[in-house]
């Protein structure tokens, strides 16, 4: 194994990226643990490039040429001892890394190998001119017990970095699922709140909790990141972990005030779905369920109703309200307001913007104020951005109105107004 010489100074920003990473986290390099990346191109197969490698053999020199000529980039004169691997076409970078911390290795690999997979994929193509085509990547980080250049050790950190880029689950998908597993354990979110005034005596009514990500490198987020919830699973997981930090900062509502929190609806739909674990965080906060009202958000059309009425039934005889959200965009429907029987109906933005200038969108917040009448359930206008619109839903006879010209969501405010 012909080893890529390590020097003192690195002048590209992967290799800073590389130095960067160990001067942090203040890692001994005298350890033996052995990490692989894994490239391959045997994914062109379906864009009509089969065995396009293989049968264009200066096409596979110019890969091998290409990917050598990258690696030493990265990894020459960083602080990390490499080697360069082939089997046929496929390219295995080894490096010695430090012993111990195995997660936290594991995971920077994987978002350098993400990094370096998309880059050489824009760098080949153009380069060489071909239309399509796709890199697979996997990593793997091995304990070899002192014995890094053992190759029972090295063969079994490149049987599952194989594994890795050849399932399914691709390499950022598994970056995304260890992201999200540490921000539900550590709770590395926080809630912001904005305000909910009434607007026929001006002052606030209540405040609605929003979830905000300390760190958007992997979702852009929050809607991205309970969207990778749902398609993980772990919504339930995500939504009460976010309730308890919305409850934890709200320092203290006036009488009649309300706190609104977001729920997924879909959640109610699940068997294991068990309500009630939110009394005790209100109790130490001198809260009640009276004050709170469940904002019910539908990401995608409620199948089981019976399910989810149950689930709110719960709540109410608790004493928590319920309002239905983004009235008249997206999933909600009146089919949710009949079946639901909310007590507040939260118009969406796409009604209210410019209202006083469409009389479609009068005759449609018309029609919400007379089913509200009857049905006995208040009305909240959301994103008010302008004072005609203000005036004009006041005008209408609109209970409640939100958006940024009343106030933007910030942490919860020590006055109290």
């Amino acid at each position: 194994m012909e080893r890529i010489r390590r020097g003192t100074r690195a002048n590209v920003i992967e290799r800073r990226m590389i130095e960067d990473w160990i001067h942090n986290r203040k890692l001994e390099l005298d350890g033996s643990n052995l990490g692989v990346i894994y490239m391959s191109w045997d994914s062109w197969k379906g864009h009509g490039y089969e065995g396009l490698l293989y049968a264009q053999p200066d096409l596979s020199t110019s890969w091998r040429s290409f990917a050598e000529c990258e690696a030493e980039r990265i990894f020459h004169a960083s602080l990390l001892q490499t080697a360069l691997h082939w089997r046929n076409n496929d390219l295995f970078i080894s490096i010695k890394l430090p012993l111990g911390k195995r997660h936290a290795l594991e995971n920077w690999l994987m978002e350098l190998a993400l990094d370096v997979k998309g880059q050489w994929e824009q760098r080949f193509l153009e380069k060489h001119g071909v239309a399509c085509g796709n890199l697979r990547a996997g990593v793997s980080v091995t304990e070899s017990q002192g014995e890094w250049d053992n190759e029972s050790y090295w063969y079994e950190a490149v049987k599952n970095a194989i594994l890795q880029g050849q399932s399914d689950i691709n390499l950022e998908r598994s970056i995304k699922r260890r992201a999200f597993s540490r921000i539900v354990a550590e709770r590395t979110l926080y809630p912001v709140y904005q305000p909910i005034v009434s607007l026929r005596g001006g002052e606030i009514f209540g405040y609605e909790a929003l979830t905000r990500l300390k760190d958007r490198s992997l979702f852009d987020g929050p809607l991205d990141l309970f969207d990778f919830a749902e398609k993980e699973g772990q919504v339930y997981a995500l939504d009460r972990v976010a309730r308890g930090l919305a409850i934890d900062g709200c320092v203290k509502l006036k009488e009649g005030q309300k706190l609104f929190i977001n729920v997924m609806a879909q959640i109610m739909e699940d068997p294991g779905f068990s309500p009630g674990e939110t009394i005790s965080l209100l109790e130490q906060h001198r809260l009640s369920p009276h004050h709170v009202v469940f904002e019910i958000t539908e990401r995608s059309a409620i199948a089981d109703y019976p399910a989810v009425k149950k689930a709110l039934q719960h709540y109410r005889n608790q004493g928590y309200q319920i309002a239905i959200d983004d009235v008249g965009a997206g999933y909600s429907s009146l089919q949710s307001i009949v079946e639901l029987n909310p007590d507040f109906l939260k118009v969406d933005r796409s009604i209210v913007q410019g209202i006083h200038q469409n009389e479609m969108k009068e005759h449609v917040m018309g029609t919400l104020i007379d089913i509200g009448g009857k049905m006995g359930v208040s009305l909240i206008a959301e994103g008010i951005e302008s004072e005609e619109e203000l005036r004009k839903l006041g005008e209408m006879g609109v209970h409640y109105a939100q958006g940024y010209l009343i106030g933007r969501p910030e942490p919860f405010p020590k006055e109290n107004g």
